[in-house]
């Protein structure tokens, strides 16, 4: 999301909401981040928005406070600081890491304006009815991403052409996990092959998903979007390097970490990008 879109959004939201509401806040307005992931791989997101903020005049600690709520990838924990961050009367929600804390944070309030960045379609997870006239109290940028898992698995056959069997790796806990596996066996059958799901939302399920994807003899793997993935780039890395795996990524952060190649959107500038580990 580019940074400026982004404060034109929050602007938008705070210009929203209720007068009566409005005056029940303090002097400094409050953004609460609701982080599904943990905070240190989306530090530089975090500070894209800070960045944004300071450009059209609002500084933490000065004219505008913060409140964060990590989940450390443990989604059901995500009610829970969504329900923290409406009893200290935040000004604005911005979820972070996707449809989980997006959900959670519209299961908490209807009168809050929640602000997010997501790759799904964010009618189909009912968090809206339009995507021009949203309405209610959310708004925000739909990437689409699961749209180009076909795209993915194009290239990821690229990559082990002799390969019949290709792996995908999902997070059941993810509210997105049924689509993509649906959008993965379809993208599949476009290219003539089979697919091996595979599904993990631990640390030791991955291990786990590769013993599973070394027994099958699956030719190459494709990590789908998720914010617990994404957490865990540097154990892809180690992962996929041990057992000589050709991997595939949704987004640019796992090659920054050593991974192979991804193909998705820029999560900063909400641009399509494609990245191999050679560039």
């Amino acid at each position: 999301m580019k940074r400026r879109a982004f404060i034109a959004m929050l602007s938008g939201a705070a210009v929203g909401w209720p007068l009566a509401a409005r005056a029940q806040q303090p002097a400094m307005p409050v953004v609460g981040f609701l982080g599904a992931p943990s905070a240190a791989p989306y530090a530089r997101y975090v500070a894209a928005v800070h960045q944004g903020l300071k450009e059209v005049g609002y500084i933490e600690h000065q004219n505008v406070a913060m409140e964060y709520r990590w989940a450390d990838g443990q989604y059901d924990r995500l009610p829970a600081l969504a329900a923290d961050l409406v009893s200290r009367r935040v000004a604005v929600i911005v979820p972070i890491g996707g449809a989980p804390a997006t959900l959670a944070a519209k299961s908490a309030t209807s009168t809050i304006p929640v602000v997010f960045n997501l790759g799904a379609d964010p009618i189909g997870l009912g968090l809206v009815t339009n995507l021009n006239r949203p309405g209610g109290n959310i708004t925000g940028i739909a990437m689409m991403t699961l749209e180009i898992e076909t795209k993915r698995l194009e290239l990821l056959h690229e990559l082990a052409p002799a390969s019949t069997l290709l792996a995908i790796l999902l997070n059941p806990s993810n509210a997105q996990a049924q689509t993509q596996e649906r959008e993965a066996q379809r993208a599949a059958r476009v290219i003539g092959r089979q697919v091996l799901v595979l599904k993990a939302g631990t640390e030791h399920e991955i291990e786990m998903a590769f013993a599973a994807l070394v027994r099958e003899r699956a030719g190459a793997l494709l990590v789908g979007g998720d914010t617990f993935f994404t957490s865990q780039a540097t154990l892809f890395v180690v992962l996929t390097a041990h057992h000589s795996i050709p991997t595939i990524y949704p987004f640019k952060s796992y090659v920054d970490a050593g991974g192979l190649m991804s193909y998705g959107t820029s999560l900063l500038d909400g641009k399509l990008v494609s990245t191999p580990a050679a560039c």
